[in-house]
């Protein structure tokens, strides 16, 4: 160290209770820094137009997708970069994890990104791929998931994790709460008479059997559907096109 520096330096080198004092200040600094963007969290995610709170089934499918560890292979945030956008579609936006409790970013791709998955298969290609993934992707690593088709979705605890997410900010209304338990078996059912009350509660939600099973309502189902609404609900038009990215 040279004279110079150590002659700035050594009143800190020299006196512990200085030094402990000017710590505690950088430390008070950076933890503000950190610290005081989460008061204004809210003004830096723009609202856009069609993204809503997952319905029922969906959430439940949400849980199950996280039970079993998806989100350790496959991410949901594609990046602003043009192989990302040409690969996966636009880029994601923070208004599309606003209903997240955790997000589901990911930081590894051992599979493809799923962000924008909804729609792009059928209902069987999904669940042929969580039963076998080699029989509609023959180099997928992959293990199979076929006990999802036969394991009856248990729904009971609905309710109270529609309650938890509004308590967290998701925007859930008292009367999705009330009939949350019976808009499980409605979103599966369209024939069903409660299928069009559903559609009133959530407008722009799927309504179909997603696993082909019409005689129960199974673990396939509800994730099946939260993969379908991945990436469905905004109108991207409005954003920069990706022709824009460099």
């Amino acid at each position: 160290m040279s004279a110079a520096v150590w002659d700035k330096h050594k009143i800190f080198e020299k006196h512990s209770l200085l030094l402990l004092v000017g710590i505690l200040i950088m430390v008070a600094i950076g933890g503000l820094v950190e610290i005081a963007p989460l008061f204004y969290i809210k003004s830096t995610i723009e609202t856009v137009d069609g993204a809503r709170p997952y319905t029922p089934l969906e959430l439940a499918g949400r849980d199950i997708y996280v039970r079993e560890g998806c989100y350790l292979c496959h991410s949901q945030m594609i990046r602003p970069i043009r192989d990302e956008v040409e690969r996966y579609g636009h880029f994601s936006l923070a208004a599309e994890s606003q209903y997240d409790h955790p997000f589901q970013w990911g930081s590894k791709r051992t599979g493809p990104d799923l962000a924008r998955v909804g729609g792009k298969y059928s209902d069987e290609w999904h669940k042929a791929h969580m039963i076998d993934p080699r029989s509609v992707v023959p180099t997928s690593i992959m293990p199979g998931y076929p006990f999802l088709a036969e394991r009856p979705l248990d729904h009971g605890r609905i309710t109270g994790q529609l309650s938890a997410n509004r308590t967290v900010g998701t925007p859930y209304s008292d009367d999705q709460i009330f009939w949350a338990r019976r808009d499980v078996y409605a979103q599966a059912e369209p024939d069903s008479a409660d299928a069009a009350a559903f559609q009133k509660r959530y407008p722009t939600a799927l309504i179909r059997d997603f696993d082909g099973d019409q005689k129960r309502l199974t673990e396939m189902d509800a994730l099946i559907a939260y993969l379908q609404m991945l990436g469905t609900t905004v109108d991207f038009k409005q954003y920069d096109d990706k022709a824009n990215l460099r």
